[in-house]
């Protein structure tokens, strides 16, 4: 009898997926499946408040940490916890049996303050309190690697996240292996490049600026920046394991298969299309990107020469790297949402 797709995805290459913001059902089903982790990012709050079957049980929860807490900051980082507590649960037995290789859940707090390095580091240790295979999800910025340098020594394990740039990784790597020299500690650390979101970017871009390039071209950006950092990570001998995030379409997992990659992916729209299609496992990693696609990306597309190139970004203008930008944005715009919400029940309440 013929295996389901991640099944022989899993025992025939060495890429692995990742499930990402899942309902407990979801998450049920993913390691089903043969997720060996799970992400959470700061919209997952707002998404479950809004799920059509987990919403009643997200709004009970959120009605009891407004009840527990005075402050709507805190407030909402609480319930972002215990949202994910019974994820991290269900994930526990693998990360035991893998004496903690696998089976870490991560989670990204409070998207509105992360440009100071003090919030990032407190809130990442308040999460690590939740279960042993929380991993802290911390965007790699200027803020956020200043915060990784220091939970490094305090071996908390770390998501490096919203990377879209070259020089963002190789700044990751150098500043993890820098802190681990001196500390001594070497946490479980991923490296995730964005690379879906980084297509949607671009391809706003083009749209607005009304760029001509072709479709097949732009379709490769994104991708074309992560095989190149997969590249310059196995050459360099960088620590970590490589995530392929932000997926936007199928391609942004099959496209990656053969690598040792971990795929963030949601269980609607990409892990259930791809176990109904169950396209064959085709090791598509370390195919080269044309020349002539990566000369025409970088001729039209600013942002794309910005991300490719190893010098394209300084540390100072990460933050406001479009891509990242735009990424941030959807986080700020949920958790404002949840804010907000907190805010309606307090005055409900006193009402």
């Amino acid at each position: 009898m013929k295996q389901p797709y991640f099944s022989r995805v899993i025992s025939q290459t060495p890429t692995e997926f990742w499930i990402n913001n899942p309902t407990r059902e979801q998450a049920a089903l993913a390691i089903t499946h043969g997720a060996s982790g799970c992400t959470n990012n700061p919209s997952y709050t707002q998404k479950m408040v809004d799920h059509a079957t987990e919403g009643s049980y997200a709004g009970s929860i959120l009605n009891e940490v407004t009840r527990e807490s005075a402050n709507n900051d805190e407030a909402a980082a609480i319930f972002q916890r215990r949202l994910v507590t019974p994820i991290a649960e269900q994930f526990m037995p693998m990360y035991t049996r893998s004496s903690g290789g696998k089976g870490y859940v991560s989670i990204q707090g409070d998207p509105i303050h992360e440009d100071d390095p003090e919030v990032i580091i407190r809130e990442a240790l308040e999460n690590r309190k939740v279960s042993p295979n929380i991993c802290c999800k911390i965007p790699t910025t200027k803020s956020g690697l200043a915060a990784m340098e220091y939970l490094v020594g305090q071996d908390v394990p770390m998501n490096a996240t919203e990377i879209f740039a070259i020089n963002q990784a190789i700044l990751l790597c150098e500043t993890y292996m820098k802190a681990s020299q001196r500390t001594g500690k070497r946490p479980m650390l991923y490296i995730s490049h964005i690379t879906g979101i980084y297509d949607d970017y671009l391809k706003a871009i083009v749209e607005q600026a009304q760029i001509d390039i072709s479709p097949d071209v732009l379709w490769q950006a994104g991708l074309a920046v992560f095989r190149k950092l997969y590249a310059l990570k196995e050459a360099r001998g960088y620590p970590g394991t490589f995530i392929a995030g932000g997926s936007r379409g199928l391609h942004h997992f099959t496209e990656v298969v053969g690598g040792k990659v971990c795929c963030t992916i949601n269980w609607e729209g990409t892990v259930d299309k791809l176990l109904q299609e169950d396209p064959p496992v085709v090791y598509r990693q370390f195919n080269p990107v044309p020349q002539k696609v990566i000369d025409e990306l970088m001729e039209k597309l600013r942002d794309f020469r910005r991300g490719y190139l190893e010098d394209g970004l300084d540390v100072d203008e990460f933050e406001e790297f479009g891509p990242v930008r735009l990424f941030r944005s959807s986080f700020i715009k949920s958790w404002k949402r949840v804010l907000e919400l907190i805010q309606e029940r307090r005055i409900s309440s006193t009402a």
